[in-house]
């Protein structure tokens, strides 16, 4: 343990090193939202006494406070080097904050933390307190008696095996730690609840899963349920066979709710298959499974129009039809099975599983015996990824009333007998947790994968608190307008556009206009917009579904490539690349297991290569697929592509031939970005992510030769996997680089590199885009919306500079002059009080003064800043003090400068000077 915590700190100290030591540690990130989305909740921590204070915790956005029961939030883990929050526990007597990182869920995008987090000043300052190599953390127990006690359940390693996994107890605040229960590599600790009255008595839940990039088995032998009674310092498995719980293979991911020391709820995620029903009941058309054992004889002699109404309904391509199909059938050309198989990919395979699913069931003497609660089957909750949600609660109040989350939420007053859905249309899908008031159990906070709702009739009606930047994006882009709009696709919340300049503020709560709009459903994917004509954008969701809206028309054309009648069906990544080409904009690709182009805006398409993967595993998620397209500006048809599975390839000859220029790369690793150079036509950059393989080292590279060979450019950068890369628009020597920690920029190509921080979290950055006429920098973060900054400053950055003893002030704005500088409208208004921005570069660090100066250099004022090495931005008011006020009448005797209603002097129109030590910059108020 001692060895990983050294680690761990080294990395820490690595990483808060590498900000403090960067040069654009000033550069000012603004977050523009949006945010009435939200994004996805993992836990809540409730103050019992007062409940309009909660901390939210957020799976890849941090923890947020608020005090006004939800109305506004202030996010407390800003200053921590992870956003991934897995758990939250808070003594609320001494106000301490425990966070449990890394999320707890088994998605594709749950984030690994760095152990245990622990606050006593309400989140301005977090020490680590151990478990640093745990990744995942499922549940923290808090012993109310003794806040020095508490347990710790921990998941576990994501894509990998790990002995790490367990459940942890310290007794002295986290000085030290001890593992009470390890079950297996495989099967980390999901839930711990201990029972309300009697802190001795918990029950804990282990899940055994394996997850790989190309399948997920959730169950395993090893899910159970365990249960101590002295304060987790033993612990006996009492989910045996002969308890009446399920055992076995299919035993999946289990979710507990603890009444008292006998009353227990247990939620199961059953991936055991459904028993047959015998004899299947009449059913109207055809079904996919009936073409898997059908004869040629009986296809034949199928009915055209029912065999149309199937081949209309499944989306088969139109020349496909009951004549043709049939006589492709006939002639041997491809078979009935070819049917069933055409419509399989990773889509279906993931939501037409007959597994079990959900299933409730309770034990009212301790644990010792169980049964199920329901006879139905508790369809349309899980689906067939209960992997996602497991999570069952039982009112403080009442054991019988209780509720189970998945999908919607469900509520049951009869012990689990039967259900009643409360969910509502201003409630988002996918819930992840749920607080019931002990005082008033009609009083429910509810967290899912849109936010914060809250009830105060038990589920009639809900409220939405939906205020921090929370949004998980996973792809941004921009346009040309002016304003220019952003447009982004989110985790489970589709796809959003709105202008860079819109408010972030609840102005819109007046207008009933949100400055961002929805243009598509579902997980949003990437976006491209045709630049000659801004209102057509390409866009889509999970899985190559994509689309062409024109957003002027409404209308919306479904473009995804289908493959041919008794081809395999494409392999699509779920979240698939499109890449629509700058030398004619009719041009897109899209990027299967092959690389696909349309000449047609998507109407119609054609594979130009192979198979460019290694061929795909199996599995029941799609692998072996293409996970990035670049086309150089330079050239049409000169194409790289990547994969999932390790590969890069390029063509210069518009797919004609394919090289694998992978091979002197780091193998079988996620390829994030392939990008070719905007400058030098030669030149190519690629990153590889090991995510998927819980590597959590940093791979960048870049070729001067087409990807020939390739160098490492990774240079200082911590370790965490690399999501994208790209170059500067101006500067060829300037690259952006976003990882699972945050956001960096290199000013030689990738030999140093310098993080950003001011406002701008340790968040995952997964998209990056420049905006060119602007210069303004997009962030797209999974976790905390979409950011931006201006980086003109940086692209006049030069060696010179660096080198030089003097600093160096960057060119002012021109300032409008406003006669209310320093006055209100009203009596109960503020004053407006105007700032500029005065950029500076400075090779040393220390107190500097900052002198305003009249165009005959008469001081108008002046005051002293602290200034960093690197980039720093200084805040000026505009005033000016009372003998500079003399000077510039003196001067002009036309002028009367008077106080505003602030007691302030401010500059009137006029060329001016700023001065800092002893370098002058002009600028103006005009």
């Amino acid at each position: 343990m001692r060895y990983y915590i050294v680690s761990l700190l080294c990395f820490l100290t690595f990483q808060l090193s590498a900000q403090q030591q960067s040069i654009v540690k000033n550069i000012p990130f603004e977050n523009i939202g949006p945010t009435v989305m939200s994004g996805r909740v993992t836990d809540l921590a409730v103050n019992p006494e007062n409940p309009t204070e909660f901390y939210v915790g957020y799976a890849s956005g941090g923890v947020w406070h608020t005090t006004n029961n939800g109305t506004t939030f202030t996010p407390i883990l800003d200053s921590s080097s992870t956003q991934n929050v897995g758990d939250i526990a808070v003594d609320w007597k001494a106000r301490t904050i425990w966070v449990g990182t890394g999320e707890n869920n088994a998605s594709r995008s749950s984030y690994a933390g760095i152990g245990i987090l622990k606050s006593t000043d309400n989140g301005k300052t977090w020490q680590n307190v151990g478990l640093p190599n745990s990744q995942h953390i499922g549940r923290i127990l808090i012993n109310p008696n003794n806040a020095n006690e508490v347990v710790v359940g921990v998941t576990g390693a994501l894509y990998s095996k790990s002995n790490d996994r367990g459940i942890y107890k310290t007794k002295d605040g986290g000085q030290t730690w001890s593992k009470t229960l390890f079950v297996d590599e495989v099967s980390g600790i999901i839930d711990v609840q201990h029972s309300p009255n009697d802190y001795n008595v918990m029950f804990a839940s282990s899940w055994t899963k394996d997850r790989k990039a190309w399948n997920f088995d959730g169950s395993g032998n090893n899910s159970a349920i365990y249960k101590s009674t002295d304060a987790g310092e033993t612990w006996t498995k009492v989910s045996t066979e002969n308890s009446g719980f399920p055992t076995g293979n299919g035993v999946g991911r289990i979710g507990l709710a603890v009444y008292d020391n006998n009353i227990v709820y247990a939620i199961h995620d059953s991936q055991f298959r459904r028993p047959s029903e015998g004899k299947k009941e009449e059913r109207r058309g055809l079904q996919k499974d009936d073409f898997k054992s059908m004869s040629t004889t009986e296809f034949l002699n199928l009915d055209d129009k029912k065999l149309n109404g199937f081949l209309k309904t499944n989306g088969f391509q139109e020349k496909y039809r009951a004549e043709n199909v049939k006589q492709m059938v006939r002639s041997g050309n491809v078979k009935p099975i070819d049917l069933a198989h055409y419509l399989e990919d990773a889509n279906s395979m993931l939501f037409d599983t007959p597994v079990i699913g959900a299933e409730v069931y309770k034990s009212t003497d301790g644990g010792q015996t169980w049964s199920k609660t329901h006879n139905d089957y508790l369809d349309d909750l899980y689906y067939s990824y209960g992997y996602y949600f497991g999570h069952v609660y039982v009112s403080p109040v009442n054991q019988n009333h209780i509720y189970v989350y998945g999908v919607p939420i469900l509520k049951s007053k009869d012990g689990g007998q039967s259900f009643t859905s409360i969910s509502a249309e201003n409630v988002h899908a996918d819930h992840h947790a749920l607080w019931i008031n002990p005082k008033n159990p009609n009083h429910l906070i509810n967290g899912n994968d849109g936010g914060v709702n809250i009830t105060y009739d038990d589920g009639e009606n809900w409220i939405k608190n939906n205020s921090p930047s929370v949004g998980q994006f996973y792809a941004i882009n921009v346009d040309n307008q002016k304003p220019y709009r952003v447009y982004g696709g989110l985790q489970d919340n589709g796809v959003w556009v709105g202008a860079h300049n819109a408010p972030e503020d609840k102005s819109w709560h007046q207008s009933g206009q949100y400055p961002w709009e929805s243009i598509m459903g579902g997980d949003g994917m990437q976006i491209e917009i045709d630049n000659r004509n801004p209102n057509i954008v390409y866009t889509g969701y999970q899985f190559g579904n994509y689309f062409r809206l024109n957003r002027e028309t409404g209308d919306q054309t479904y473009i995804q490539p289908k493959h041919e009648l008794g081809e395999k069906p494409y392999r699509f990544n779920w979240q698939t690349p499109i890449h629509l080409s700058r030398h004619n904009q009719d041009i897109l690709y899209l990027g299967g297991n092959k690389l696909m182009r349309s000449l047609d805006k998507g109407d119609t398409w054609k594979a130009i290569s192979n198979d460019v993967t290694q061929g795909g595993k199996q599995g029941n998620v799609a692998y072996g697929t293409l996970t990035t397209i670049s086309e150089s500006p330079f050239e049409f048809g000169l194409i790289y592509v990547g994969s999932d599975d390790g590969l890069i390839h390029v063509t210069k000859n518009q797919g004609a031939t394919w090289d694998n220029i992978s091979t002197n790369l780091p193998a079988n690793l996620w390829v994030s970005r392939v990008v070719a150079s905007k400058h030098k036509k030669e030149r190519v950059y690629a990153t590889l992510n090991g995510y998927r393989n819980d590597d959590f080292n940093t791979y960048v590279y870049m070729s001067e030769n087409y990807g020939q060979t390739w160098k490492p450019i990774s240079g200082n950068l911590p370790k965490s996997p690399v999501n994208v890369i790209i170059e500067d628009e101006v500067k060829d020597n300037i690259l952006y680089l976003g990882t699972d920690n945050g956001a960096y920029v290199s000013f030689n190509n990738g030999e140093k590199w310098n993080a950003f921080s001011n406002n701008l979290p340790a968040v995952a950055v997964h998209d990056i885009k420049m905006q060119k006429e602007s210069n303004d920098l997009l962030l797209g973060t999974h976790g905390r919306s979409i950011y931006k900054a201006n980086m003109e400053p940086l692209q006049k950055f030069d060696a010179g500079m660096a080198l030089s003893n003097q600093l160096t002030i960057f060119d002012l704005d021109a300032i409008r002059y406003y006669s209310r500088w320093g006055n209100s409208w009203s009596k109960w208004m503020q004053p407006f009080e105007p700032s500029t921005t005065i950029k500076v570069f400075s090779n040393t660090s220390g107190k500097k003064d900052v002198t305003i100066l009249s165009e005959n250099n008469k001081e108008l004022q002046n005051f002293s800043v602290q200034l960093d090495q690197g980039f720093n931005y200084i805040n000026y008011d505009l005033t000016i003090h009372e003998k500079g006020r003399k000077a510039l009448m003196k001067d002009n005797t036309t002028l009367d400068i008077n106080k505003a209603k602030n007691d302030k002097y401010y500059l009137v129109k006029g060329k001016y000077k700023v001065k800092i030590d002893g370098v002058e910059k002009a600028f103006e108020v005009e």
